[in-house]
C-alpha cells in the first residue's frame, strides 16, 4: 500500500470506500447469509438482487445429469451478496460496469457443449436497481441473451479463476491471492516506485507513477494459472493498463520445481496477435480494494463483508479512521425568542411546541400568502432538501430503496407526504428508471432507438439508394449546413474543409 500524504487519499480509494458503505447493505448480507445457510440458493439470489435465468430441470432435461449436479452444487456454494462484493465498478459513483458478462464455472455437457456460469449486468439506460442475472452460456451460437448489448463473457473481467471472490466455501484463500504479499524482485527489468514496490517491467513510468493498485507480486503465479487453464504450461500474456495502452509479457517458468516469473517479451508483436493473447484478469492483475481501505484506515474490518473481514484480519494495520456520522436535520428551532422542538408524532413530523389549532391557523396563513413560523419553515425544509439527502441519493444510485426509504422514514416518519423538492424528485426518478430495466428484463426494448438507424431501414426491405439518399437541402437546412453540402470545393472524402 502506497503512504500517502497527509489528507490526500486517492480518488479511487474514496470511491470504493463509498462502495463498500452503499453498495452491499448489512441488511442485504444477513438476508442471503441465512438463506445460503439454508440450503436456499433462489433464495439468496433473491436477497442480494440477483434474477437466474435458467431452470435446472430444463438444464438436467437438455445437458444431462451431470452438469445439472456439477450446477446445482455451485449454485449451493455461491454466496450472491459476495459476489456482488466484488464485482467490477466504474468511476465515479461505484456503480456496477454495465453490460458485462463475467464468467464464473465451466462446465462439459454430454453433447461437447462448452457451457458456463455467467452473470450478467444491464446496460447503463436499464441499471436502475443495480440487479444482476445469473445465466446459462453455451457458446456462440447463444441466442438466449440476445437483447443483452455484451452476451459473450469477457476476456478481462472474469472470475472463474478467482472462484474465492463468489464461492464461500473458497473465500479464505482471499489472504493469499488479494496482492498485498512483499514485491517480488524483478531486475534487472524492474524499476522502483516510491511505494516502495517493484514497478511492473515494461510499463511506462506514467501508467504507474501514482497508481499502486497493481498487483504485480502476483503477476507470475495468475499468469500461470491464465495460461494453465488453456491448457499451457507457459507463453505470453497481456496485462490492460488502460484504454489505449497495454503490457505484453511473457511467462518464463523453467521446471517445475523453480517460481513462475515474468518479463518483457522480446521481440514485439504486431498489434493483431497481441490482442489475441491471453489477458490477465482484472481481479488478478490489481489489488484488492479492500486490503487497501484496510491499510489506508479507511474503512474499519468491522464495517467489511464478514467472509472478506476474517480473510483479512491479518492485514489491517492501521487505525480505522472513524466514520463520519451520518447528518441529521436539527430538532430545536428557535422560534418567536424560544427554542422549539421538533418531533415525530403519530408518524408525523411536526412542531410540538406549537398547539395543533395554531398551526392549522399558520397553514392556512401561508396558504393565502403569509410568512410561516419558523418551525414550520424548517420542517419544510426537511420534507424538500434535508442533510440527509446525499445518503439518501447513494442508496438509490446502488439500488438500495428498501435502505433509502428507511432512512427518510426514520427522518419525517412514515405517515408523511413528500412535497415538491430534491428529495421527492430523487425518489421519483428512482422508481421511474426502475420500470426501464423491467422493459429491458422483458425484451420490450432490445436495441436502444438512436443505435444502427440505418441498419435497421436496410433489414426493412428498404432499397440501397434510400438508405444512402442525400437529404434534400431546402429553406430549413441552417445556413452553415446549406454553404457546406453545397460547396464544390469540398472533397468528398467525408473531410472537413
Amino acid at each position: 500500500m502506497a503512504h500517502h500524504h497527509a489528507n490526500v487519499i486517492p480518488p479511487r480509494l474514496l470511491m470504493w470506500q463509498r462502495v463498500r458503505e452503499y453498495a452491499v447493505p448489512p441488511s442485504m448480507i444477513e438476508k442471503a447469509t441465512a438463506r445460503r445457510a439454508a440450503g436456499d440458493w433462489a433464495g439468496a439470489c433473491a436477497a442480494a438482487r440477483i434474477d437466474v435465468d435458467f431452470d435446472l430441470r430444463a438444464v438436467r432435461g437438455r445437458h444431462g445429469p451431470d452438469v445439472a449436479n456439477h450446477l446445482r452444487t455451485d449454485l449451493r456454494r455461491l454466496a450472491p451478496d459476495l459476489l456482488r462484493w466484488h464485482m467490477p465498478r466504474i468511476a465515479p459513483d461505484g456503480r456496477l460496469r454495465p453490460a458485462l458478462t463475467v464468467s464464473l464455472s465451466h462446465y462439459q455437457s454430454s453433447g461437447g457443449v462448452p457451457l458456463q456460469l455467467v452473470v450478467r449486468t444491464p446496460p447503463a439506460r436499464a441499471d436502475a436497481g443495480q440487479r444482476m442475472s445469473l445465466a446459462l452460456w453455451e457458446g456462440p451460437g447463444d441466442g438466449s441473451a440476445g437483447h443483452h448489448p455484451h452476451p459473450h463473457p469477457d476476456r478481462r473481467f472474469r472470475l472463474d479463476l478467482h472462484r474465492h471472490l463468489w464461492d464461500g466455501e473458497r473465500s479464505g484463500e482471499l489472504a493469499r491471492r488479494c496482492g498485498g504479499g512483499p514485491a517480488p524482485a524483478v531486475a534487472p527489468f524492474g524499476r522502483t516506485r516510491a511505494s516502495g514496490r517493484a514497478a511492473p517491467p515494461g510499463l511506462p513510468d506514467a501508467a504507474t507513477a501514482d497508481d499502486a493498485s497493481w498487483a504485480v507480486q502476483n503477476w507470475a503465479a495468475e499468469a500461470e494459472l491464465l495460461l494453465g487453464s488453456e491448457g499451457r504450461p507457459r507463453g505470453a500474456f497481456t496485462v490492460r493498463l488502460g484504454a489505449r495502452s497495454r503490457a505484453v509479457l511473457e511467462l518464463v517458468a523453467p521446471d517445475d520445481s523453480h517460481a513462475p516469473t515474468f518479463r518483457p517479451l522480446r521481440e514485439a508483436l504486431p498489434r493483431q496477435e497481441a490482442a489475441a493473447l491471453p489477458v490477465l484478469p482484472e481481479a488478478a492483475a490489481r489489488t484488492l480494494p479492500d486490503l487497501e481501505l484496510l491499510q489506508a484506515g479507511l474503512v474499519p474490518a468491522e464495517r467489511l463483508h464478514p467472509l472478506v473481514a476474517a480473510a483479512l484480519a491479518g492485514f489491517a494495520t492501521a487505525p480505522a479512521a472513524a466514520l463520519a456520522p451520518e447528518p441529521r436535520d436539527p430538532h430545536r428551532v428557535e422560534c418567536r425568542g424560544e427554542v422549539h422542538r421538533i418531533a415525530l408524532r403519530n408518524g408525523v413530523l411536526t412542531a410540538i411546541d406549537h398547539e395543533p389549532v395554531e398551526l392549522r391557523r399558520e397553514d392556512l396563513l401561508v396558504a393565502l400568502g403569509g410568512p410561516a413560523l419558523p418551525c414550520l419553515r424548517a420542517i419544510d425544509l426537511v420534507h424538500r432538501s434535508p442533510e440527509a439527502l446525499p445518503a439518501v441519493r447513494e442508496r438509490l444510485c446502488h439500488g438500495d430503496t428498501a435502505g433509502a426509504l428507511a432512512v427518510v422514514e426514520g427522518l419525517l416518519g412514515p405517515a408523511a407526504v413528500l412535497r415538491a423538492g430534491p428529495l421527492r424528485e430523487a425518489l421519483e426518478s428512482a422508481a421511474a428508471r426502475r420500470v426501464d430495466h423491467g422493459l429491458f428484463r422483458a425484451g420490450l426494448v432490445a436495441v436502444h432507438p438512436a443505435a444502427d438507424a440505418g441498419e435497421d431501414r436496410k433489414g426493412s426491405g428498404v432499397g440501397h439508394a434510400e438508405v444512402d439518399h442525400r437529404p434534400r437541402l431546402d429553406r430549413r437546412v441552417p445556413a452553415a449546413m446549406h454553404r457546406k453540402k453545397s460547396s464544390r470545393a469540398r472533397p468528398r472524402t467525408g473531410l472537413h474543409r
